[in-house]
């Protein structure tokens, strides 16, 4: 069950990401879905480095690290992909 909530967690996350970047991300949605769970995974340990990791409640600000987190990745990410694939068109041409 644990796998099945990383993978849920890490699709909206990603998705929410994107949203938010402005522009066109031209990933596709399974690496999109990666990109938020790698988001979820940073956010938690820059939660438990701050001391916010686990607060009676919502952890809001847990959240908000993991999102500005899979923003940062799916932004990154996106621009990593979009090279390697570049790559492989100009290859394909020579």
């Amino acid at each position: 069950m644990g796998w099945l909530w990383a993978i849920i967690v890490g699709f909206v996350l990603g998705v929410i990401a994107k949203a938010v970047i402005p522009g066109k991300q031209h990933s596709p949605l399974w690496l999109t879905t990666i990109f938020g769970m790698l988001g979820a995974i940073v956010g938690n340990a820059v939660a438990r480095a701050a001391g916010v990791a686990s607060t009676p409640g919502v952890d809001w600000t847990r959240h908000l690290f993991q999102l500005i987190a899979a923003i940062i990745i799916v932004l990154l990410g996106d621009m990593a992909y979009m090279a390697v694939r570049g790559r492989r068109k100009q290859e394909r041409r020579v």
